[in-house]
């Protein structure tokens, strides 16, 4: 029997923090997935994103066993030096690095200015932050930095992991010069341990909910916007869990929440653990995320783990969600059409949506235990 490979993970933000959104998610499924077959070890930092306390669970600057085959080094702020991430690539035994993401100095520049001249074979997952939407902050910043990656070739010697088309087409756009991109679709979360919870609905009453950050990305304004067009007398309720990355942003979605009318309401809810995700969605009928585009859209998967449909834009990679029974993707220029559903979903009966939400259920259920991703993403750590 060969030995098991060992991935080295560079990432910002990791279990147990949640705040960090899709990346953190993707890591911990392909951990919870695949520890079998790989050792992971898995180095970040110590405190969640936007956060200056320590996570009181792990021990800084060491480190922790968090299951078989997979252990993790939670950097403290004051560790978190040049020197440290260059002591920890030496002194640690992997086979390949796993890199997270494109622009952050520590966790993906840095290690691959460390590794560019070893042996190790480089993966490096873009996560998205190639795509266009992502270049709607930063601008400069990340156009600058790509320019400085492309005079030096700092991914000549790279693989690179795309989640879907799209994403492999931005990558080979931007990046001149690198190994080869492969395409992996990120892994579902497991769900044979979940159950489908039945709801109380009438007719008339609705309850909304999106887990994710509130952001221009996310479309949060767009969503309560559309609240705002609706024509009902029935009863409709929207929570939103989720850090706030931009308070002016926040500020414009609450001015838009003060002229709801009395039978429509927008609540936030602030940010929920990963482990309270599937049981916050299970008390809602609809999740409501007009997303303006998603690399793979961990909260809407998890959403149908629940056994809660979803109403989202066309910009997801989850596509024809009415032909499945088990939600909606509608175009964002199609606001009426948005409002239309909305309205269709409160006048929906119990039996009719217990109906679709267990069709939800099990659609989640057999994409998660069947998905191909499992099978692309060991491979692609076997052939490294």
């Amino acid at each position: 029997m060969s030995e098991k490979k060992k991935i080295l993970i560079f990432i910002d933000w990791f279990l147990p923090g949640y705040k960090a959104g899709g990346p953190v998610r993707s890591i911990a499924n392909i951990t919870e997935h695949l520890s079998e077959d790989f050792i992971f070890k898995i180095i970040t930092t110590d405190t969640d994103y936007s956060e200056n306390i320590p996570y009181s669970s792990v021990k800084s600057n060491e480190w922790n066993t968090l299951s078989e085959n997979v252990s993790v080094y939670y950097l403290s702020k004051d560790k978190l030096k040049i020197k440290t991430i260059k002591k920890l690539i030496k002194d640690t035994s992997f086979d390949i690095a796993y890199i997270n993401g494109i622009y952050s100095f520590y966790f993906s520049i840095l290690p691959l200015l460390i590794l560019r001249k070893s042996e190790k074979k480089i993966i490096v997952a873009s996560r998205g932050m190639l795509s266009e939407q992502a270049f709607s902050s930063k601008n400069i910043k990340k156009t600058i930095f790509l320019k400085f990656a492309g005079i030096f070739n700092l991914y000549k010697n790279v693989i690179f992991q795309a989640t879907e088309k799209t994403e492999a087409e931005n990558i080979k756009e931007t990046i001149k010069q690198y190994k080869k991109i492969i395409t992996v679709s990120n892994l579902p979360q497991k769900t044979g341990y979940l159950k489908n919870k039945r709801r109380n609905k009438k007719q008339g009453s609705l309850k909304l909910v999106s887990i994710a950050r509130i952001s221009p990305e996310k479309n949060t304004l767009y969503a309560i916007q559309i609240l705002r067009q609706l024509k009902y007398d029935g009863k409709i309720e929207f929570d939103l869990y989720g850090s706030v990355y931009n308070e002016n942003y926040w500020h414009k979605c609450k001015e838009i929440i003060k002229t709801l009318p009395e039978n429509i309401s927008v609540n936030y809810k602030n940010s929920i653990e990963n482990y309270k995700v599937h049981e916050t969605f299970s008390k809602y009928h609809f999740s409501f995320m007009p997303s303006k585009g998603e690399n793979f859209g961990h909260s809407i998967l998890e959403s149908f783990s629940a056994g809660c449909p979803v109403i989202t834009s066309k910009n997801t990679p989850w596509q024809n969600l009415e032909e499945k029974g088990i939600g909606w993707d509608i175009n964002l220029s199609n606001k009426e059409e948005f409002v239309k559903i909305i309205e269709k979903c409160a006048d929906m009966s119990e039996k009719e949506y217990n109906s679709m939400s267990e069709n939800t259920f099990n659609f989640a259920k057999k994409f998660s235990e069947k998905s191909q991703a499992i099978t692309d993403t060991k491979k692609m750590f076997d052939d490294a």
